[in-house]
């Protein structure tokens, strides 16, 4: 709870701040038509800077908004990462992963289109999908229109997220598009001369097991052989220390923060919305002997707010599991 009341200042003191520019600026647009009407006399100089200053700052905030709302959303990074694992040591040749996450379809397509084209270019091996597909039910023949083509691609697995259990448990996301969805429970595929496993699970079904009982991720990975590698899809960050504490997950994917879909920076990441706040927001991490990877994501929140993505790129994750 902590971390969200942290986000929640950081976002009230970036709104005050973006606030006050405006409206200072606003006062000088009014003071010099004032003083051109002859009704107000010349200020100090010091005056005169600060309105400048203030005019100055606001054009650069409309220029960003552009470009948040024209630009970064069209424009997607493909990020690569080197995992070398012992677990891969009878593989014939690296395994690439390709991981996607916060389609957020809106009825009008936006990278959906590009998207298995820039994907395929990556050759990969396997897709992972961690979930939150749309933004409203009109959006959902974008995202059955796309599925198809990634499963045409590679073997695809995907998992559902906040706005999936929440909003569209009862829209056919996934059925019969040739992606699989997995529901708390572990997947074998075979590749490049080994096994990996694909676990997954629905976003907020890992509840905190009682005292005494095994934990959901363990449960779900109760088949698995303690030697294969395995993968495992979450929508949010939130359950590493759980997948740690097993130590049966090599590899976790999770998407959820958009790298905070508006980042400033230096600083980074204004929301998450994770427990942790800021320490998962994006990119690769360690816990134990767990490596965990969030990916920024590929769409933009629903609901009210802007569609504007800020120096958080639609991102693709390509990462390569390679024997060690």
């Amino acid at each position: 709870m902590l971390p969200l009341m942290g986000e929640s200042t950081a976002v009230f003191l970036f709104v005050c701040a973006v606030a006050a520019v405006y409206l200072f600026a606003a006062c000088a647009v009014v003071r010099a038509l004032l003083r051109r009407l002859g009704r107000m006399e010349k200020p100090p100089r010091a005056a005169l800077i600060a309105e400048r200053a203030s005019l100055i700052l606001a054009t650069v905030g409309l220029f960003c908004f552009a470009y948040g709302y024209f630009v970064e959303p069209y424009w997607p990074e493909v990020t690569r990462v080197r995992i070398e694992t012992p677990k891969l040591k009878g593989a014939q040749r690296p395994v690439r992963v390709v991981h996607i996450s916060d389609l957020h379809c809106d009825p009008e397509p936006r990278l959906e289109e590009r998207l298995p084209d820039l994907i395929a270019a990556e050759r990969p091996d396997l897709i992972v999908y961690t979930g939150d597909s749309l933004n409203s039910p009109e959006g959902l023949p974008v995202l059955r229109k796309l599925l198809p083509r990634l499963a045409r691609v590679a073997p695809t697995y995907a998992v559902r997220g906040n706005w999936d259990t929440a909003y569209w448990r009862r829209e056919r996301l996934f059925e019969e598009t040739g992606v699989v969805e997995l529901k708390n429970e572990a997947a074998r595929l075979d590749v490049a001369g080994t096994s990996i496993w694909v676990a997954g699970a629905p976003f907020a079904s890992l509840a905190e097991p009682p005292d005494g009982e095994t934990s959901g991720i363990r449960n779900m990975l109760g088949g698995v052989p303690a030697e294969a590698f395995t993968l495992f899809l979450y929508h949010t960050p939130d359950a590493i220390l759980e997948a740690a504490e097993t130590g049966r997950v090599d590899l976790y994917c999770a998407g959820h923060t958009h790298g905070g879909q508006v980042a400033l920076p230096l600083y980074g990441a204004l929301v998450t919305l994770s427990k942790f706040g800021k320490k998962y927001e994006s990119g690769l991490h360690r816990e134990g002997q767990t490596w965990l990877y969030v990916t920024r994501g590929v769409g933009m929140e629903g609901g009210p707010a802007p569609r504007v993505r800020f120096f958080a790129r639609p991102e693709i994750t390509v990462i390569e599991l390679a024997p060690q």
